[in-house]
């Protein structure tokens, strides 16, 4: 019998949450459709607003987190009919690079990273960061729908003057919907939950402070209830929200995130 049997899978990604439960069903648990993420929109004038902020200031360094981030901060340049100018600017400014996705569009517009991470997370690019001396630095900050806490945090530990060039912003999930997940795993009816992104985990957790249900939320976690992550950033997100157990595939896939829940089950002490 499969450890997943019965067991009741909460999905908070609302792409490919039809796929996911299919790969749920197949090792026997129940899949329970919980979006978390809300939609993604892209606010144009803010977007330009801070670029032509970076092509005239210009920064000493760029942090650039992701590779669809980066990619749409060209493509705004390139609408502005500015493209040409923002690689330069770029050129001459030191890049800081997280995740490969990131260093590969950065590769087909002639870019390499000054500093880049060795894992694919946050921790990795202040570890990267550590021999560099950006004490004062003005720094332009590319993110992706998560404010990067920790991140910022570091930064302004290091005095440095921070400004957030922020491509896309993540609308809301229906909030009738968190407040089911909420309570379902409040009162122990959820025996794990799945996280694609970190937005589906910055909402739930910002979501729960707000009701003022952040601690119970997290002991659930620490109790009856599971945290599974895609992959290492996601399960980041997840530990820097407080969240102490997570469980996370070595590769970032959804069906190998199942197999490694069910695997996690397995491995438990009968009881």
């Amino acid at each position: 019998m499969s450890k997943l049997e019965g067991k009741r899978i909460a999905l908070t990604g609302p792409r490919k949450a039809a796929e996911l439960s299919v790969i749920v069903e197949k090792l026997g648990g129940i899949p329970l459709v919980r979006p978390a993420q809300g939609t993604v929109a892209v606010e144009k004038e803010q977007v330009e607003a801070e670029l032509r902020e970076f092509l005239q200031k210009s920064a000493d360094w760029i942090i650039l987190t992701t590779g669809i981030g980066t990619e749409m901060l060209y493509q705004a340049a390139e609408a502005m009919g500015s493209a040409d100018a923002f690689v330069k600017r770029l050129k001459g400014t030191k890049i800081a690079a997280r995740g490969y996705k990131t260093t590969r569009y950065l590769k087909t517009i002639g870019l390499t990273p000054t500093v880049r991470d060795d894992d694919g997370t946050t921790a990795g690019l202040i570890r990267a960061f550590q021999a560099c001396d950006i004490r004062g630095s003005r720094v332009a900050l590319q993110l992706y729908g998560d404010h990067a806490p920790r991140l910022v945090q570091w930064l302004k530990e290091r005095q440095t003057d921070v400004y957030q060039i922020l491509p896309y912003l993540h609308v809301p999930p229906d909030l009738a919907v968190l407040d089911t997940l909420i309570s379902e795993i409040r009162r122990g009816e959820i025996d794990a939950v799945t996280f694609t992104s970190t937005p589906q985990v910055r909402f739930m957790m910002a979501y729960a402070r707000e009701r003022g249900d952040a601690e119970q939320l997290l002991a659930a976690f620490a109790g009856t209830t599971v945290a599974v992550a895609v992959g290492k950033v996601t399960a980041e997100a997840l530990r820097e929200e407080g969240v102490e157990r997570v469980v996370a595939p070595e590769e970032e896939r959804m069906g190998s995130m199942m197999v490694t829940l069910a695997r996690y089950y397995d491995n438990l002490p009968a009881t």
